[in-house]
């Protein structure tokens, strides 16, 4: 056999929001926006992608999108590596006073701890698609997945969790290692306050970012890792890369969602589209490449946000059988 090459290329994508028609709310352009997306990617010589999570419009609530998501992902020509996003497996926790969960506490109707996060729901996503923390050695590339939002969850996931990262310093070293999660580790520096989800100026930072003290415990692990890229997603806007501390972490564009926060950053991405990640010997370069088809929304029905079950009108459902929760 010939010697391998040693360049070769992986990709990154999250936000593909996947939905469908036979649910309360539907939006076509979504699905068109990563139809086009996923076609772009097969026809790039990859060794793997992996996926930042949110594949699903509510998959928290129905398993028939988990599993559409599954085998929509098994028609791309090389294998995926996954971590759910909320949308997929539930909220972060919204806690008042260290123990009661907050109901919509600046009534925007997005913190319903019904569609917080639940073992049951992590353990189904991870029935689909394997564990929600994994790592894996790649041609000298360690890769590292995991969903941060259980930190503070007291789940048996959050466990899992830091097990997994306070390992890694111990595992095979490698000569790049790229980690990947959903939420961002912070909006702008390890060192920003706790944000308070009852005041609505900071609601969208409490809500996009990982809470202290386990956002510092999370940086410090991902340091002594020796990660040097990390991405991000969740928001739907894509910002500059910023190194933090030698880590390159990439906030990405979505890949389907409409972009959220983007009047905050005058140099922020609202194109839908995936990461090209092309190693040599001397890196990684990570290049953005735009979605083929990046379409204004056409012939959606349905709410917006994270509305509770017992207001979800699946009569409105436009293919029939429609849905109902829990299928």
């Amino acid at each position: 056999m010939p010697p391998q090459s040693n360049i070769w290329t992986f990709l990154h994508v999250n936000d593909s929001h996947m939905g469908t028609p036979r649910s309360f709310r539907f939006r076509p352009a979504v699905n068109a926006r990563w139809a086009a997306i996923k076609k772009q990617m097969s026809e790039v010589d990859a060794d793997l992608l992996i996926h930042g999570g949110d594949f699903t419009r509510d998959g928290e609530l129905h398993e028939f999108e988990i599993q559409q998501a599954r085998e929509d992902l098994e028609t791309l020509p090389f294998p995926a590596f996954v971590i759910p996003g909320n949308m997929d497996v539930g909220n972060k926790h919204a806690l008042q006073n260290g123990t009661k969960p907050l109901w919509d506490p600046i009534g925007l109707g997005w913190n319903d701890p019904e569609l917080n996060m639940t073992a049951q729901r992590l353990d189904l996503f991870s029935s689909y698609f394997g564990s929600i923390h994994w790592t894996f050695m790649h041609r000298d590339v360690r890769f590292t997945g995991f969903f941060a939002a259980v930190a503070g969850s007291g789940l048996p996931q959050e466990e899992r969790l830091w097990s997994m990262l306070e390992r890694l310093p111990k595992l095979p070293k490698a000569k790049h290692h790229v980690a990947m999660m959903h939420y961002w580790p912070f909006m702008e520096s390890p060192d920003e306050p706790a944000w308070d989800i009852t005041n609505g100026d900071e609601y969208d930072n409490w809500y996009f970012s990982i809470d202290p003290p386990h956002r510092q415990r999370l940086w410090k692990l991902l340091l002594d890792a020796s990660v040097n890229i990390l991405f991000c997603g969740h928001v739907h806007t894509g910002r500059p890369v910023q190194v933090v501390d030698g880590i390159r972490v990439y906030r990405t564009q979505p890949a389907g969602n409409t972009a959220q926060l983007a009047e905050r950053w005058p140099d922020a991405d609202t194109r839908y589209g995936f990461q090209r990640c092309d190693v040599n010997d001397s890196g990684i370069e990570v290049t953005f490449i735009p979605g083929d088809e990046q379409c204004d929304e056409f012939d959606s029905f349905g709410p917006m946000g994270h509305p509770p079950p017992e207001l979800r009108d699946y009569s409105k459902a436009r293919e029939k059988p429609p849905l109902e929760p829990g299928d």
